[in-house]
């Protein structure tokens, strides 16, 4: 009787990390089955991203015209992005996107999510959130296309203008040199707007009710109740939101191909649209891929900004 006790309470007291006669292997084995899962993706991603990106780094520091042999250029290509008053201007120009990609539509969608959430049972609000979402999949050819037709000088917008006599108003706004690139970032933010209502919306769902039944006992108007329950619980939502949006300000190149070729004059270049002129037009691929590298560094460091915005697990469970 007392050997069993005795072994018993040995049992009860080896260490947690005593070693249990299970192979030593074992959690290695493990590990090495989780590389071979994801192996498949990994194969992907080298393939088409990781070496694709080396060689346009590699190419981004000669000069070649695509067919010729390359000359050595060194960090030429890059001092041209600086020194050159049409790629200087282009990224000001995207910069200048932001605000009509990113910061309107995201401040519009805020409004509308929390007023439709509000209005949820009125008829027809899914009907308004599905006709804003709608954007997202029309290509952006056939929305460049149909904004021109609405901006040209005898289209809707134009015709609208006459009708309740602001003839004075009218232009041809996408030919005009103060108006063309603000009339392309009211098109960026027609389409981003539905994207971010649809995440805001489904964020103000996940939001628990007893929050908004609190403030309402503490007295909390409409927005009150907005800036001190919605507001903070779509921080996660805002950040996706602002990354998606931004990212694509950055990479805009159809409305810009399709609408104005970056005119009047240099108005509206952009980053993405020079890639293009001076990859397949002037034949400087070197130029191009370097502006094309110094694009992707700016998308990196803008959206890694934006993700410290992101709440961490501790505020979320708190």
């Amino acid at each position: 009787m007392s050997i069993t006790v005795s072994r018993t309470t040995a049992r009860k007291q080896r260490p947690a990390d005593a070693p249990t006669g299970r192979p030593a292997g074992r959690r290695g084995q493990r590990s090495w089955k989780g590389y071979l899962y994801a192996l498949p993706a990994l194969t992907v991603l080298t393939l088409f991203i990781l070496i694709p990106l080396g060689q346009v780094v590699q190419i981004s520091l000669y000069h070649w015209d695509g067919l010729s042999a390359s000359t050595w250029a060194g960090a030429a290509n890059y001092a041209e992005i600086v020194g050159d008053p049409l790629l200087r201007d282009g990224f000001v120009h995207s910069l200048v996107l932001l605000l009509f990609y990113a910061a309107v539509p995201v401040a519009l969608a805020l409004v509308l999510a929390a007023a439709t959430t509000r209005a949820a049972r009125m008829r027809g609000v899914s009907v308004f959130r599905a006709l804003l979402f709608l954007p997202q999949v029309i290509a952006q050819v056939v929305t460049a296309t149909a904004w021109t037709a609405i901006y040209a000088p005898d289209g809707v917008l134009n015709q609208m203008l006459e009708a309740v006599g602001l003839k004075s108003v009218t232009r041809a706004w996408l030919g005009d040199f103060s108006t063309a690139l603000p009339a392309v970032g009211l098109i960026g933010t027609w389409l981003e707007v539905g994207l971010c209502l649809v995440l805001f919306t489904a964020g103000i769902g996940q939001i628990p009710r007893e929050l908004y039944e609190a403030a309402k006992v503490d007295g909390a108007g409409a927005v009150r109740e907005f800036f001190a329950v919605t507001l903070p619980g779509l921080r996660g939502q805002i950040t996706v939101a602002l990354t998606l949006t931004v990212i694509a300000a950055l990479r805009t190149f159809d409305l810009v191909y399709v609408s104005t070729h970056g005119g009047p004059g240099n108005s509206t270049s952009l980053p993405a649209y020079q890639i293009y002129n001076r990859a397949f037009n002037t034949s400087q691929v070197g130029s191009a891929c370097a502006i094309a590298v110094a694009l992707t560094l700016l998308i990196l460091v803008l959206t890694f900004l934006i993700t410290r915005l992101q709440p961490d697990e501790t505020e979320e469970g708190s």
